[in-house]
C-alpha cells in the first residue's frame, strides 16, 4: 500500500456533478460527518449511504501524461492488507479528501502503477508532504487519495511528483518516463467546500449495485474494454469476490515481449457495473498443466490486466487469485474483491 497522510487542496476551477443529484445539503448541515455506515452490507459491491459532487482544481500536463487534482468532503475509507480491511475514520482536523488522477493522454490509459507524492506550500511558506493511497471509488474509479489537513485558508502551491512505474507497460505506454511532475495552484476557502453538494441514497443503500461514474469530460473513464471488445479470443468469463474476470488469448505476443509465433494470455479482472480495473492483485494460471505467475501490465489497448507469453495456443486455462487487490476502497467496494482462490471460467 502507498503511505499517506495530510496534504492539501482547494480550488475553484469547476465542479463535475453526479447525474441526478437531488436532496442536497450544505456543509453546516453535514458538519463534516458522513451518514452512518450501512448495516448488513453484502460481501459484494453495494450502493453506498451517500454520494457527493467533486470540486475540480485543474489539470496539468507533462509530455505524454496528464494529471488532475480534485477534492470533496473528508471520507471514511478502508485499507486492505491481504484479505483484511481496516477502516480509516474522518479525523476532527481533516479538511477535505484530496484526489489525484494520472493518465496517458493519447490512449486515455489510467496510471495505477506509481506512488505519487504531493507537496504543498501554504500562504505562510510552510510545506506539507503527503503520499496518497491507491484507491477505488464507484463515482471516480481508480485514483490516489487521502483526507488532508490544511492549516488555514489561502493560496497553496502544490506539486505532484511521480516516480518510475512498477508494472510492465506495453503498447503506446511502453516508454514510460522515470519521473513526472505536475504543478497546481489551489485557493482554499471554506465557503467553496460548503458549496460541494451531496445526497443520501436511502432507498438503494446497502443493496447490490453501484452508482454511475461521474461524467467528467476532462478525465478518461478508466473503464476496461467489455468482454466483447477484448481483442483476441475470449476463453472464458468468471467471478470471484464479486469481481468479473475475463480471460482471452491473443495470437501474437510481439508487443508483450514474445514473438509473433507465441500467444499471449490476458486476464482482466474488473468491477461489476462500472468495469473499473483491479490493480495490485496476485493472479496465477495453469495452462496445459503448467503454472504461470501472471504479470501486472498496463497496455494502451487492454488497459490494466495480468498476462503471460505462451509458446502455444492453450486448449485449457484455469485461473487462481493468490492475492486480492491491495488497494484502499471507498464505501460500496470495501466488502467486495477480498477473496482468494480458483476462478471458474464459463466459455
Amino acid at each position: 500500500m502507498r503511505r499517506r497522510r495530510a496534504l492539501s487542496t482547494a480550488g475553484t476551477l469547476g465542479v463535475a456533478a453526479l447525474a441526478g443529484c437531488t436532496g442536497l445539503f450544505n456543509l453546516e448541515e453535514r458538519a463534516f460527518s458522513a451518514p452512518p455506515v450501512v448495516e448488513n452490507r453484502p460481501n459484494a459491491v453495494y450502493y453506498p449511504s451517500h454520494v457527493e459532487q467533486m470540486q475540480m482544481v485543474g489539470m496539468a500536463t507533462q509530455g505524454d501524461y496528464a494529471c488532475a487534482l480534485s477534492y470533496t468532503y473528508p471520507h471514511r475509507f478502508w485499507l486492505v492488507t491481504g484479505a483484511d480491511t481496516n477502516r480509516v475514520t474522518i479525523g476532527s482536523e481533516d479538511t477535505m479528501h484530496l484526489m489525484v488522477s494520472i493518465w496517458h493522454r493519447d490512449s486515455g490509459t489510467i496510471v495505477s502503477d506509481v506512488a505519487p507524492s504531493v507537496h504543498l506550500t501554504g500562504p505562510d511558506g510552510g510545506t506539507v508532504s503527503n503520499a496518497p493511497w491507491s484507491m477505488l471509488s464507484q463515482p471516480m474509479g481508480f485514483h490516489f487519495g487521502d483526507n488532508v489537513q490544511l492549516p488555514k485558508e489561502g493560496t497553496y502551491d502544490v506539486s505532484v511528483d511521480v516516480g518510475a512505474p512498477s508494472a510492465t507497460r506495453t503498447g503506446t505506454v511502453a516508454d514510460a518516463p522515470d519521473s513526472l511532475s505536475f504543478d497546481f495552484t489551489l485557493n482554499y476557502a471554506r465557503s467553496t467546500l460548503r458549496d460541494v453538494e451531496w445526497r443520501r441514497l436511502p432507498e438503494k443503500q446497502g443493496t447490490r449495485g453501484a452508482v454511475e461514474p461521474m461524467d467528467m469530460k476532462m478525465l478518461p473513464s478508466g473503464a476496461v474494454p467489455t468482454a466483447e471488445a477484448v481483442p483476441g479470443s475470449v476463453r472464458g468469463r468468471g467471478s470471484i469476490g464479486d469481481s468479473d474476470v475475463v480471460a482471452a488469448v491473443l495470437d501474437d505476443a510481439t508487443r508483450f515481449g514474445g514473438s509473433e509465433d507465441d500467444t499471449y494470455l490476458v486476464v482482466s479482472p474488473r468491477t461489476p457495473h462500472n468495469r473499473f480495473p483491479l490493480p495490485a492483485m496476485g493472479v496465477n494460471a495453469v495452462v496445459e498443466g503448467t503454472d504461470h505467475d501472471l504479470t501486472e501490465t498496463l497496455d494502451s489497448t487492454l488497459g490494466l490486466h495480468y498476462g503471460a507469453v505462451l509458446d502455444a495456443d492453450p486448449a485449457n486455462v484455469s485461473l487462481r487469485v493468490a492475492m486480492p487487490p491491495q488497494i484502499a476502497r471507498h464505501e460500496g467496494y470495501e466488502t467486495a474483491f477480498l477473496e482468494a482462490g480458483a476462478v471458474g471460467l464459463d466459455s
